[in-house]
């Protein structure tokens, strides 16, 4: 192998890659699907959400924030690894509001997405029926917080790419929600609608005003393929 790659196999599938990629983001590359809901390849992993849970050289770890080393053995598409993201899908619907017949987001949301992939036909645990505030104060931007599953997105997009640290967390445990930096709300911030914050929620949270309906339903990202399938495909495209 050439200096400074990795060999490790995953469901028993040998992968090749460079030296200091994560986990997740070598089996992106090779076309192997880790589900996840946090993670996203623009930004700095967090580890928040553990739906993207391996079993690692026989320990648990999140993938997107365990870097890859020689020799490793991943179990990844397993009966109980599946199951126990089932059960965390499960438990951020009930957490939040989640409409999904009628949401503004429906057939481009990863949450409800990755429950249709994971097998989820109707939410087990009883409702929350959380009340948090709706800001609509930006006129640009529409902030829903009792559709935030606090993955983190926007907070590691506004300080990063963005450089603004407009949103952060409030609050602890079941009370903690999506906090803005501006006493009048999202409309009081620096936020603006071309901001990276502002296009990687993966729900229903931040939605940009007049742009929900651009595309229909039936039309949009998860309405034909499930989540995931941009990923195998790179696997199974014949190589160039």
């Amino acid at each position: 192998m050439p200096l400074g790659t990795l060999q490790f196999t995953i469901d028993g599938i040998t992968v090749q890659t460079q030296e200091g990629q994560s986990l997740i983001a070598a089996c992106d590359a090779a076309g192997l699907y880790i589900p996840r809901l946090c993670y996203h390849p623009d930004l700095r992993p967090a580890g928040n959400c553990r739906v993207c849970t391996c079993r690692i050289d026989g320990h648990q770890a999140a993938a997107c924030v365990t870097p890859v080393r020689d020799g490793m053995v991943v179990e990844n598409d397993t009966p109980q690894l599946n199951a126990d993201r089932l059960a965390l899908i499960e438990m951020m619907f009930v957490e939040g509001n989640h409409p999904c017949p009628y949401c503004v987001a429906s057939g481009d949301c990863e949450l409800q997405a990755l429950g249709y992939r994971l097998g989820m036909t109707a939410p087990v645990y009883p409702f929350f029926w959380p009340r948090h505030e709706i800001d609509a104060s930006h006129p640009d931007i529409f902030l829903d917080r009792e559709r935030c599953i606090a993955c983190s997105r926007c907070i590691e997009a506004s300080r990063m790419p963005d450089g603004k640290s407009v949103f952060s967390y409030e609050g602890r445990g079941i009370a903690m929600h999506l906090h803005v930096d501006g006493w009048g709300g999202l409309g009081a911030t620096q936020m603006a609608a071309i901001d990276k914050a502002a296009h990687v929620c993966p729900v229903a949270c931040i939605v940009i005003r007049r742009d929900g309906y651009r595309i229909p339903n039936g039309q949009r990202r998860f309405d034909k393929t499930p989540i995931g399938t941009d990923i195998e495909a790179r696997r199974k495209a014949p190589p160039s």
